[in-house]
């Protein structure tokens, strides 16, 4: 076996890794649609009039009046009880530790949820609920079948408070003949809220979530990381995603099972994790066309069928909105609303830290973590430099395996001359007077060549191994630069503001790749002209690659290549101290 080849295979099979993992991710599970034939939200009316009009569903329940039959009903229940409303439209305002959470007693919705912890890219304080006007919010109560607000979404509720801070319990209470209803909300200090939802009229409705998460930049929208948003839930014990920027049609989950389901982004997550003894009837994505308007707010309208989308609508993003319908008139959660910080997340019960996606190296992703955050809270309170720090503490640690390596390609480039010979001796047997390959020739070479390596006593696979061996290392380390919530917006120096967006001049990815030709030329290399041709334009392969990446993935690489040029210079500085003792010895 030809140690050239294998080097060859090696570095090829990383850069088809790493393009086939940028230009292809892994494709999402698609769902089982649902049995009957659901209506997207606002009833099928065009985009550009919503958006023109400046009006939504909330508008058009205000101008609802119910048909004859639900108002005699109405009017019946209503003298049979006390009305239960409000005079006028309050906020309450919820200031944790970690967020601060607004709410209306307009159809008791949730209008805002801020973390404390982290920015926008405007500077502003994330915000979980995306601006919208006139359109149902967090918590809303719709129709399972349209998605369309109930009357009940409108009403102004009565409000009861318990609690102070951010252990607090606000209870909102409505009748009249827009309906009968409860809500409770009940906020813990770990940053968990209870949700407890009660309707007696109507009798069918769903909880409304959504849609989307947080209010991306137009920049973030388009890129690969932080452009990824979606449905994501729990059955069983298998955690599975649709992708909301390829959402279509109503996608339709079995309720049996499901232990928690929500709404996500690359960064940011908000999950329902339903009480059991309150179980769910079913739960719906709901796939709307999103546009960001002049004045910074969201609006939404629902997917055509493919033969009727319009170029425009065409180029417009897409987000899922939630909606859970409850198994009887009663609703119970808990909610979690906030990063994917993984730390965080894996000290809950729920299972969540599993929507980190790590890749399939994710056990090694995780030590990996533990170490880049206890380096970050012990020796440099900067994330840039523990990346740094890390990427030496994991060259360390790799050492034996390179240095293996590193001897064991030295041993094949001193028993160079010897194979060229043999190969030299057979090249002109290797094919017939006709021109075809005469296989017992190439038998009888690689014979020689394997009993040449037997008796010097070299592994032809010793130099490829160690290397390979490092790769489960390297691609766990690539996924948790992209995935750590931590790098965004962090800082590492100079013009280098985020560590989790590409750098906006592109230098660092150029450094690496100087960096990595250097480290080309200071390797010495075998075999033919091709093979030596394809191996000198990895660099620029590399360079290009990195362009988009985030920075942090792109420090650390260029990390990785000073310390092997560092390796590889101390290895050749002993080659060349080693080269007289051998010729004295010969002599």
């Amino acid at each position: 076996m030809d140690i050239r080849r294998l080097l060859l295979a090696f570095v090829l099979s990383l850069g088809i890794l790493l393009t086939w993992n940028y230009f292809f991710p892994p494709p999402e599970k698609s769902l089982s649609r649902p049995g009957s034939e659901l209506t997207t939200v606002e009833g099928g009316r065009s985009f550009a009039a919503d958006a023109e009009s400046g009006t939504g569903s909330a508008d058009a329940v205000e101008r609802m009046e119910p048909a004859p039959g639900d108002a005699a009903a109405g009017e019946t229940a209503a003298a049979a009880a006390e009305d239960i409303d409000a005079s006028a439209e309050e906020r309450l305002v919820v200031d944790g530790e970690r967020f601060r959470a607004t709410l209306s007693n307009r159809g008791a919705r949730l209008t805002s949820f801020v973390l404390k912890n982290h920015t926008a890219s405007d500077g502003e304080r994330v915000d979980l609920v995306r601006y919208r006007e006139n359109e149902r919010l967090p918590f809303s109560l719709v129709d399972p079948a349209s998605g369309e607000p109930l009357a009940l979404d409108n009403a102004l509720f009565a409000v009861e408070q318990q609690g102070s801070g951010d252990e607090r319990t606000i209870t909102f209470r409505h009748r009249s003949s827009a309906g009968t209803a409860e809500k409770r909300f009940r906020f813990r200090r770990d940053g968990i809220f209870e949700v407890a939802v009660e309707v007696e009229r109507p009798a069918d409705w769903s909880l409304w979530l959504g849609p989307g998460i947080r209010n991306p930049s137009p920049d973030e929208l388009e890129s690969r990381y932080a452009g990824e948003r979606g449905g994501v839930y729990l059955l069983g014990e298998d955690i599975e995603r649709v992708d909301a920027r390829k959402g279509a049609e109503l996608e339709a989950l079995p309720a049996t099972g499901l232990r928690w389901v929500g709404l996500e982004d690359h960064y940011f997550l908000t999950v329902a994790i339903p009480n059991p003894e309150t179980p769910l009837r079913g739960v719906v994505f709901n796939p709307l066309l999103m546009d960001h308007r002049p004045d910074g707010l969201w609006a939404f309208a629902p997917v055509p069928p493919k033969e009727q989308l319009t170029k425009a609508q065409k180029d417009l993003q897409r987000d899922y909105a939630l909606l859970l319908e409850p198994a009887g008139d009663r609703l119970e959660m808990e909610a979690f609303w906030g990063a994917k910080n993984l730390r965080r997340l894996s000290a809950m019960p729920y299972g969540l830290d599993g929507t980190v996606n790590l890749g399939m190296f994710g056990f090694l992703a995780r030590w990996l973590f533990i170490g880049l955050f206890w380096i970050h809270e012990n020796m440099v309170a900067n994330w840039g430099w523990s990346i740094v720090l890390l990427t030496v503490g994991i060259k360390l640690i790799l050492f034996p395996l390179t240095h293996k390596s590193y001897k064991s390609m030295r041993r094949m480039q001193e028993l160079g001359p010897k194979m060229q010979s043999i190969r030299a001796k057979y090249r002109p047997k290797l094919k017939d007077k006709n021109g075809k390959p005469n296989l017992e020739m190439q038998r009888k070479m690689n014979e020689e060549i394997m009993g040449l390596y037997k008796s010097e006593g070299v592994n032809p696979a010793g130099g490829c191994l160690p290397m390979l061996l490092q790769l489960p290392v390297l691609f766990a380390f690539y996924r948790l630069l992209g995935a750590a919530v931590e790098l965004r917006n962090a800082p590492w120096m100079l013009w280098i503001q985020d560590l989790s967006a590409p750098d906006p001049f592109y230098a660092l990815p150029i450094i690496m790749g100087a960096t990595q030709f250097i480290q080309q030329k200071m390797t010495p290399m075998a075999g033919d002209a091709m093979q030596r041709r394809i191996f000198q334009l990895m660099p620029v392969f590399m360079t290009f690659l990195f362009l988009g990446f985030p920075s942090g993935l792109v420090l650390y690489w260029l990390t990785n290549n000073v310390l092997t040029i560092i390796q590889q210079g101390a290895y050749n500085q002993f080659k060349k101290k080693d080269e007289p003792k051998k010729g004295a010895k010969k002599s």
